[in-house]
């Protein structure tokens, strides 16, 4: 039987309805979607056959899909597009008396806040989505969080860590995040050092409010767990930045035995191909070091060392990753450009965890068995979800933020991964009571 939910599950509606009622369940679970029993063999990145018209349940995908943060759009369009694609190859989802299939609708943010603005407008008023799901950059996500709030629109921020988008400023009831928080990735990279013996750390993070509150967690949680330690340099630089050589030059100058960071897109690929460039051999740590194509631009060799952390490793001992990456792995054989690259020839942190996040959403929509948001965020709230890789997610109800375990892999080359480039060992658990997101003090529904 698929995942109902601890909610569900201890609703007495399992013993007190009318038999009627419960034949009626029985049959909607029936007809009920599980994750990867559909038939992902003809998925296509490039030619996913989602339908674009017609009765569906839309979901907007608030990304960017052009400039330089247009990776995490490509990534995210894959992601979204192999749980959709499993879900309709098994009829849809049961919602409002209708069986739907899901249709997804691009909205290109271009990591610019007015163009984000209108384009999340759009999604809303003129493509009518009944859900959005975003996005990379928090600065971005806010605006996209508060659209959705304003016309009534499910939003769920699978990518965007700033604690501050749950804060009392910027909380709202239609936003669900289910993604980790800047203070999750930091806290369990620090516990992660407090098992070793590195003691010297260079802060090197984007000067945006992730950045910022990254390092802060960052530097906070260290002290917690390892009060020997110490930050010998902290810098922060703009986006898309293209020479790194003054940042790197003073990390080389600091005596730094770890560089602690949390960039992507572009500028996490520049700072691992300068690195090496510049001779330094420095371990680089964060959420976002584990693109293979960039690591094989560096040499397998020079990727060991580097260190990951996130929600989802390829590595994780459990059934449903295993069948995932077989899945995942034999299609990306049939995959053309940009799919065919190395990069994505399995379902790495980056894209395994917005997977899982995912399939989360469409189970809520279809135990909630309607597109309306009331109903959606009343099965949500307090829910706990049996990810495709054996984790629980806990969806804290007064905040509406995701609680899990978190991971660390420390790369190393060869691995069985990739031919070329440096890949996961064993994953080292974090577990949540570890990497617990805070509740906002000034968020007044978590004080009652």
């Amino acid at each position: 039987m698929p995942w109902i939910g601890k909610r569900a599950a201890n609703s007495p509606i399992f013993s007190g309805l009318p038999l009627l009622v419960c034949w009626l369940l029985m049959l909607s679970q029936a007809f009920a979607f599980e994750p990867l029993r559909g038939d992902l063999s003809s998925f296509d990145p490039n030619h996913p056959g989602f339908p674009t018209s017609g009765d569906t349940i839309k979901v907007g995908l608030f990304m960017p899909f052009s400039g330089p943060g247009a990776i995490d759009g490509e990534r995210s369009w894959l992601a979204l597009g192999w749980v959709v694609h499993d879900i309709n190859s098994q009829g849809g989802i049961l919602v409002d008396g209708k069986r739907k299939k899901i249709q997804i609708i691009k909205g290109d943010t271009q990591v610019k806040l007015d163009i984000a603005k209108r384009v999340a407008e759009r999604l809303c008023l003129e493509d009518q989505v009944d859900v959005i799901v975003g996005t990379s950059g928090s600065h971005i996500n806010l605006v996209g969080q508060m659209v959705a709030a304003k016309y009534k629109r499910i939003y769920m921020n699978f990518t965007a860590l700033s604690d501050s988008l749950h804060d009392g400023k910027n909380f709202n009831r239609y936003t669900f995040r289910t993604c980790c928080t800047t203070t999750m990735l930091a806290s369990a990279l620090a516990h992660y050092y407090s098992t070793g013996q590195e003691r010297k750390f260079y802060i090197l993070c984007q000067d945006y409010v992730f950045g910022h509150n990254l390092g802060e967690a960052f530097k906070r949680y260290l002290r917690q767990w390892s009060p020997q330690a110490r930050i010998v340099g902290e810098d922060y630089h703009a986006l898309w930045v293209k020479d790194f050589a003054p940042y790197l030059t003073k990390i080389k100058g600091s005596g730094a035995e770890v560089v602690f960071s949390g960039d992507w897109a572009a500028d996490v690929e520049n700072l691992i191909k300068q690195s090496r460039q510049m001779g330094m051999t420095t371990p680089l740590a964060g959420p976002n070091m584990d693109d293979s194509h960039t690591l094989e631009a560096i040499g397998g060799l020079a990727g060991r060392g580097i260190v990951v952390v996130g929600l989802h490793q390829c590595s994780f001992d459990h059934p449903k990753t295993k069948a995932l990456n077989h899945l995942w792995h034999e299609q990306w054989k049939r995959w053309k450009k940009p799919y065919d690259s190395e990069s994505y020839s399995w379902p790495v942190s980056w894209m395994g965890h917005p997977v899982s996040a995912s399939y989360w959403l469409f189970d809520v929509i279809q135990r909630a068995g309607s597109t309306d948001p009331e109903k959606i965020i009343q099965t949500w709230e307090g829910d706990e979800y049996q990810s495709i890789t054996g984790a629980v997610l806990k969806m804290r109800a007064c905040d509406h933020q995701a609680i899990m375990d978190m991971y660390v892999s420390r790369l190393d080359f060869p691995t069985k991964w990739y031919e070329r480039a440096a890949g996961y060992t064993k994953a080292f658990a974090v577990p949540s009571r570890f990497c617990m997101p805070p509740v906002a003090e000034d968020l007044e529904r978590c004080k009652k």
